[in-house]
């Protein structure tokens, strides 16, 4: 299956979550079996040998990250949304396209020096993997690189994340 394949699979819904907002809805991918084998095998194959642990980011994140760390071999760490890990945890707020939130990671995950892969569905402004970045790095861990399906060039996450390479497999640029 290539990059064509798996942009006919993504659905554009307009005006979600608000108006003028286009959702790139990544369901129809993750449903076929081909192109979610597609996903991970791309992802897995880019950073095999480059990474200690894979950092998925809540929620599609741990979708398409955990079978990625199966694939390389590695752990997946989880970051998520506030109040939902259990033990003792480092937050970040951060700022969305349409709105703020606050991402945690429990304090023991990730030791000095593991070099990590922030793995999620999406970059658009790129505001929840900057804070994933600073969460990881808090830590003492190292990125050494972000991957994503979809990249919504216009709005310059990408930026956000330099100078840690970004991967992704599907780019828009309106």
């Amino acid at each position: 299956m290539t990059e064509v394949d798996l942009r006919k699979l993504v659905r554009t819904i307009h005006d979600f979550p608000k108006p003028g907002i286009a959702y790139r809805d990544i369901t129809p991918v993750l449903s076929d079996a081909a192109a979610l084998r597609t996903v991970v095998d791309s992802i897995a194959d880019h950073f095999r040998g480059e990474v200690d642990a894979v950092v998925g980011i809540e929620s599609r994140g741990f979708i398409i990250g955990a079978p990625v760390a199966y694939a390389l071999g590695t752990g997946l760490t989880l970051v998520r949304k506030a109040g939902k890990l259990p033990s003792k945890i480092v937050s970040e707020d951060y700022e969305l396209e349409y709105g703020s939130d606050s991402l945690e990671i429990h304090s023991d995950a990730l030791g000095t020096g593991v070099r990590t892969l922030l793995v999620d569905d999406l970059l658009a402004t790129g505001g929840t993997a900057a804070a994933t970045v600073k969460l990881v790095e808090g830590l003492g861990a190292k990125v050494t690189a972000c991957a994503f399906v979809i990249e919504l060039e216009a709005l310059g996450g990408r930026g956000r994340l330099a100078p840690r390479p970004t991967f992704s497999l599907i780019q828009y640029s309106d």
